[in-house]
């Protein structure tokens, strides 16, 4: 997967304008909205904040780019973290605030408790009947997956096929047109629609999907999540094999950088329910080491 930055096209410079005037607009109602539920005026915000009323007047107009410092300003001075105004969109129900204000509070043993808690009490009952393979490229998702589908008897499907579906370009296209966070949303709505439309199925995500902590949180609680590890001599040489010679570029190079994104991501990799190592097996021993993780 290409993702060299490539120069914007018009319709790309003409999309994110639009994105950013309407995601201004909905921030200074947001604000406008904090502000005026805690009974405060425009005079008294400027003086608590050090920001003009004028600077305040554009901000909850829409008209204002704000910087991140005058905005942590304005979040001081009205007592709400800078995450809760810089949150806008359908707000969040009191419930979930008064949650999330208890698990802060939780130390992370506690925590994997309470997670492990609330998905044995809420998880979909056909949970165990998606079975989701995460890890990095050349960790075995695609050839192991392609075998278990068979033989289980239901459909194998690779994210990346139903994102290049929902955006009509290759992966590559999406990053250099649309960005990251265009990838996102749709790996986001790609997972949310095979949930709502597949009981069963096995399911090949990205590597990156582990970054995403809301998308991998919905994976987790709606599929049989499995860890396909392998060490990063094996990860590389199985890249290599599928025909990718870029890592040869600087091999010493690529081999850090893929131990530093193996590091980086394996907290999040241990919270699949199974682990796979693929790292000395062949093809058969690793499947029928992945079938016995998911009867277990």
């Amino acid at each position: 997967m290409d993702l060299t930055n490539k120069p914007a096209t018009p319709l790309a410079d003409s999309r994110q304008e639009a994105q950013d005037s309407e995601y201004l607009h909905a921030l200074g109602e947001h604000i406008r909205d904090l502000r005026v539920r805690r009974g405060m005026t425009r005079a008294i915000l400027a003086r608590d904040s050090g920001v003009s009323v004028r600077y305040l007047a554009q901000l909850e107009g829409g008209d204002g780019n704000i910087s991140i410092l005058r905005l942590r300003q304005v979040a001081q001075a009205m007592a709400i973290p800078l995450e809760e105004i810089t949150r806008v969109g359908p707000e969040q129900p009191p419930e979930l605030t008064l949650l999330v204000q208890f698990l802060a509070r939780l130390s992370p043993a506690q925590l994997t408790e309470a997670g492990n808690l609330l998905r044995g009490t809420f998880e979909n009952r056909t949970r165990r009947q998606r079975i989701a393979l995460v890890g990095l490229r050349g960790a075995g998702k695609s050839t192991l997956g392609r075998k278990l589908a068979t033989e289980l008897g239901v459909p194998f499907i690779e994210l990346a096929t139903i994102i290049e579906q929902a955006a009509g370009v290759p992966l590559s296209e999406v990053f250099s047109l649309y960005g990251q966070a265009a990838y996102r949303r749709y790996e986001r709505r790609a997972l949310e629609t095979l949930v709502e439309t597949h009981d069963r199925f096995v399911l090949s995500t990205g590597g990156s999907i582990a970054t995403e902590p809301a998308t991998f949180d919905q994976l987790l609680s709606s599929c049989f999540t499995v860890w396909i590890k392998a060490t990063p001599v094996d990860h590389m040489a199985r890249v290599i094999a599928q025909g990718d010679r870029r890592p040869m570029g600087d091999n010493r190079e690529a081999m850090q950088d893929l131990e530093r994104i193996l590091v980086g991501r394996e907290p999040m990799y241990r919270k699949s329910d199974a682990i796979v190592n693929t790292s000395g097996l062949d093809v058969d021993q690793a499947l029928a080491e992945l079938k016995r993780s998911i009867m277990a």
